[in-house]
């Protein structure tokens, strides 16, 4: 029996071995005809191309395909990972090109490059044309002067919070009798991040047993963002779809409990709600009305999805600005020393007073530093699309069907501004107005139809984080040998993770409260 299974193997081991080479001489002809004369590895590695690689070190590896396309006169290059044929587009205005035609004959934004498996089919980055301009009005209201001011209230409790924490684990009480130490603030300020939006987004619909799964699962969903896509059981990337289906469920129960409460006429307390308003209204004349389908976009499953966009947009992106502040901070004293002179002159910890949104708005120093620590260090460096049709990039290349573009949003920020490698906050002074000079290269929130709609939320986040670390906190780096390398998780941040020595400015944190 044995014999003879292994004859039967034996006899159909070089027809399996044909098939194999064919496949891999069909995949590297196709490859060749599909980059042309574009910059890129002449062969690739079969069935896997460059994905070996693209894990291990993504740094290197983008690294590499931006040195490529800079020596490109069309300022792009190629690649190949796991049966996609991928570009790296360096050049500003190419980039604008893809994002200005996401449409069905054109690209297609994916946010990652096996995004629709991961995040699932009917999520915002996946709309366009109408139905796309419909969801983002819809979500208006999100984003209003009256909205981010309640947001602007429930950051900073959060921020204090992790701040007074922070400080614990890096200067224990003299009491304790242990030395200063240096902190990785890395996985702090995601988790800082992540209460900050369960607050913002959902408010009192999580209950504490459901903040807890939820940063379990979120977890989860950051590992598999880096792994190979294989969606078997075991595997990070199976592990990371089924925990995004638990965190859209979570987040979708969130959605029915809100409209619940604006049907009753209560006022919005955080984000869920100041969406919800206009949808229970239209809920509810929908009923009154008789009509047996509810109005579009209402249903408590999509706003979960959507949600959860949102909380992965806020979330990592947030994250690397923070650390990117605090390491440019140290590294730049007298940047620092103006963030908190200005800081002094508006608002006092001792007030015990939250930061008002007039106060924030009058902070155009630390505004200026944190719009220059997102063009110097942008965080989410790429945003991928696939190409749905054939596209004429230029006069000399079409991109054929089925291509990852990978548009870069780091390139773009080191072009066109003056003196584009230094941290230079008086950029977007009143004066110098480079935010508006070079607009077309200041691409960090993205740019057409799918451009970022928290792009304030966001950025209110960041200065109020430097509001409060550079008031309450002395910090100093541990600085080592390449402390300071980009790292990719998935979005930039150092390579140690920002590691630093933290101790109290004041005798006592503010008592902030809400009330």
């Amino acid at each position: 029996m044995t014999t003879s299974l292994l004859a039967s193997l034996s006899s159909v081991a070089p027809h399996l071995f044909s098939i194999l080479a064919l496949l891999a001489l069909l995949e590297q002809v196709s490859y060749i005809l599909k980059k042309r004369s574009l910059p890129g590895p002449p062969l690739v590695l079969p069935f896997l191309g460059g994905a070996a690689r693209l894990v291990a070190d993504p740094a290197g590896f983008w690294d590499r395909q931006s040195r490529l396309a800079a020596a490109s006169p069309l300022g792009v290059s190629a690649n190949y990972v796991i049966g996609r044929f991928i570009l790296f587009v360096r050049d500003t205005e190419l980039s604008h090109r893809v994002f200005a035609n996401v449409r069905p004959d054109a690209f297609h934004l994916v946010g990652h490059p096996f995004g629709r498996k991961l995040f699932g089919e009917h999520n915002l980055i996946y709309m366009m044309g109408q139905e796309h301009k419909d969801l983002r009005r819809r979500i208006a209201p999100n984003f209003t002067p009256k909205a981010l001011c309640t947001y602007t209230s429930l950051q900073q409790i959060i921020i204090l919070k992790h701040l007074e924490k922070w400080v614990d684990l890096s200067s224990p009480p003299a009491a304790a009798g242990q030395p200063p130490k240096a902190i990785a603030l890395r996985l702090l300020a995601r988790d800082m991040n992540l209460e900050t939006s369960q607050t913002v987004f959902a408010g009192p619909y999580l209950s504490r047993e459901e903040r807890e799964r939820f940063d379990v699962d979120y977890n989860l969903f950051n590992v598999g963002l880096m792994k190979l896509p294989f969606d078997l059981p075991g595997f990070a990337f199976r592990k990371a779809r089924l925990a995004v289906d638990r965190l859209v469920e979570t987040l979708a129960g969130c959605a029915g409990k809100s409209k619940e409460r604006m049907e009753r006429g209560e006022e919005p307390c955080c984000l869920i709600d100041f969406w919800m308003q206009e949808t229970a209204r239209e809920v509810g004349a929908a009923r009154e009305a008789g009509e047996a389908a509810p109005p579009p976009h209402s249903g408590d499953r999509e706003i979960g999805g959507h949600l959860f966009d949102f909380l992965f947009a806020a979330q990592d992106a947030s994250t690397s600005s923070l650390l990117w502040a605090v390491a440019l901070l140290d590294s730049h004293p007298q940047v620092l020393a103006k963030v908190r002179d200005e800081v002094a002159g508006i608002w006092s910890p001792d007030s015990d007073g939250l930061i008002t949104s007039d106060q924030l708005r009058q902070m155009k120093y630390t505004e200026a530093v944190a719009r220059e620590v997102v063009r110097y260090r942008a965080p989410a460096t790429m945003v991928p699309h696939i190409a749905s049709e054939e596209f004429p990039l230029t006069d000399s290349y079409t991109i054929p069907k089925g291509t990852i573009v990978f548009p870069s949003v780091f390139e773009s920020s080191f072009q066109g501004f003056t003196e584009p490698n230094r941290f230079d906050p008086d950029r977007f002074s009143e004066e110098r107005r480079e935010d508006q000079v070079y607009k077309r290269n200041f691409l960090a929130f993205g740019a057409g139809p799918h451009q970022c709609v928290g792009q304030r939320y966001a950025l209110n986040h960041l200065m109020l984080f430097l509001a409060m670390f550079t008031t309450l906190v002395d910090f100093r780096r541990d600085r080592t040998d390449g402390c300071d390398d980009i790292t990719y998780v998935p979005t930039i941040c150092p390579r140690d993770d920002c590691r630093v020595f933290l101790s109290a400015r004041c005798a006592r944190f503010p008592q902030l409260s809400l009330h």
